[in-house]
């Protein structure tokens, strides 16, 4: 990946190439030389099978689905490809985020440069074009079953290559016809296959489960420092998060969260030493009570063991994506280099679908997790050390940060009633003929939901977190990290003394928080 460039391969394509493309608006993807190269080749023999050798192809002069026995003749080979995304343009719902449109479009073209789908370079180049003038198709986000791929979704960003359908512009829905009449774009006409090699793969689950990889890579990046802030402020103990006890119980994501909070508590004054315990100890014979906890509760003491997993699962599904959107994913397979078509099924979303199925589970335990630790430092009974919400003026007359955590807690339940796996929800369709199907594309999106849902539960942890900072005046004790974090809360939303409405705030802290450079 160059400055401002994507150079397409149809192999070497990356999470943070995705997620760098979707957020730079000057971004241009480019096709390389030796994947040109393959494309016409793959085509070049495409064509010749059709006009030297009187094959039968699925999806080329077939019908499609259960009507595959039907044979399409020489002269309609055009209009099934078109009859094809025409038919499946049926999507109903709210739009698709357009970062997600965009994102499933490179890993499209991806697919299809990688030379074994048949495509022409004239549906290529166009497909280019349309991405880095950014004219992104509307896509629906409900009718498909994730498991021919993502067919509707993919039928409806294949209509706008063929001049139909609307597409968002410059900030506008419009009609395609009229945005292409204004770039200079000319619609193609599609060629056997083609329609086919558009609109059947997983592109749009894998497309969007890319960015949700990178965005909760940031997610949880900033769960550690917010973890390790609220152990400061209770002034935990080190040996939670000591070398030696994880090497005692070295699962590799265990072992990295406990790493990277000795690095940012490495510089705090709050932290304590168990030997401090001992000067609370007193010779006498009978049972009495110290003044400090020996242990802190478990959102607090056991974080290591909690995001540990959720680092692991975010690591697998990373890697399943990353096979994924460097695959050839529609069917059938144009074998150019042996000579031969081949029918399967590489077009199932499974892998896609049960990866990020995953990945929704552990991010709502991260969800739970960040709602306990908030849920701690607003309960006075529990935490015996803060005022009552974190109250900075006269409780009962002022009522602190009560409001934030009813919306930590509607959010959290929202996304507990969609931790179940969306995958095993296969429904039989199409005659029986897709018999199991994945679900991929619903899942993908459900976990999108979910990740929403925690950057907004994050997002109050950190005001809950800085409020408490200044509950105590501790701020010049905190590390160094802790302190930028403290810093960057600020920045945005200030302490809560007065009641106010923090709606705005919020939305702008969220904002920063998964842009920021500092996690």
């Amino acid at each position: 990946m160059e400055q401002q460039k994507l150079v397409l391969d149809g192999k070497s394509l990356k999470i943070k190439d995705l997620n760098w493309f979707t957020q730079n608006p000057e971004a241009k993807v480019e096709i390389g030389d030796a994947a040109k190269e393959v494309v016409l080749k793959c085509h070049a023999f495409l064509n010749s099978e059709l006009e030297t050798n009187n094959k039968i192809v699925y999806g080329i002069n077939t019908g499609f689905g259960p009507m595959a026995s039907h044979i399409i003749s020489k002269n309609d080979l055009i209009e099934l490809q078109e009859n094809l995304v025409r038919s499946h343009a049926c999507g109903i719902g709210s739009p698709i985020p357009e970062k997600y449109v965009l994102s499933s479009m490179v890993v499209r073209l991806n697919t299809l440069v990688k030379g074994y789908s048949g495509v022409s370079w004239d549906l290529v180049e166009l497909f280019k074009n349309i991405i880095n003038h950014r004219i992104l198709p509307i896509v629906p986000e409900h009718g498909a079953v994730g498991t021919s791929g993502d067919l509707t979704q993919l039928a409806h960003i294949a209509l706008v290559l063929i001049g139909e359908g609307k597409v968002s512009y410059q900030g506008k829905t419009r009609p395609t016809p009229e945005v292409f009449k204004e770039v200079g774009l000319t619609p193609i006409k599609l060629k056997p296959k083609e329609g086919l090699a558009l609109i059947n793969g997983t592109s749009v689950m894998s497309g969007i489960t890319a960015l949700i990889c990178a965005e909760t890579d940031q997610l949880l990046s900033t769960s550690i420092r917010t973890g390790a802030l609220a152990l400061e402020l209770v002034h935990g103990f080190l040996d939670s998060i000591s070398e030696k006890l994880h090497e005692l119980r070295p699962h590799e994501g265990q072992v990295f969260v406990a790493g990277k909070m000795r690095e940012i508590l490495a510089s705090s004054k709050l932290m304590r030493d168990r030997k401090i315990l001992r000067e609370m100890i007193k010779e006498e014979n009978d049972v009495y009570k110290i003044p400090s906890d020996v242990q802190e509760v478990y959102s607090l003491r056991c974080l290591p063991q909690i995001l540990g997993p959720i680092w692991e699962a975010l690591k697998q599904t990373e890697s399943t994506v990353e096979i994924e959107i460097n695959s050839v994913t529609d069917n059938p397979l144009v074998d150019w280099e042996n000579s031969k078509f081949i029918h399967g099924g590489n077009f199932h979303g499974d892998y896609v679908a049960s990866a990020v199925d995953g990945l929704k589970a552990s991010l709502v335990k991260l969800t739970i997790l960040l709602e306990r630790q908030i849920n701690f430092f607003l309960n006075d009974k529990v935490n015996r050390s803060f005022p009552p919400f974190l109250n900075l003026k006269k409780p009962g007359l002022t009522l602190g940060l009560q409001g934030l955590q009813f919306v930590a807690t509607s959010t959290t339940a929202q996304s507990q009633s969609l931790a179940f796996p969306h995958s095993i929800h296969s429904i039989s369709t199409n005659s029986d003929n897709q018999d199991v199907v994945s679900m991929g594309t619903d899942a993908a999106l459900f976990a999108a939901k979910v990740l929403e849902n925690a950057y907004v539960v994050l997002t109050i942890e950190l005001v809950t977190l800085a409020q408490a900072v200044d509950c105590h005046e501790e701020k010049e004790k905190l590390s160094n990290e802790s302190s930028k974090l403290y810093d960057l809360v600020r920045s945005v939303s200030g302490a809560v003394n007065d009641d106010r409405p923090l709606t705005e705030e919020l939305k702008e802290l969220e904002t920063v928080i998964q842009k920021s450079s500092l996690v």
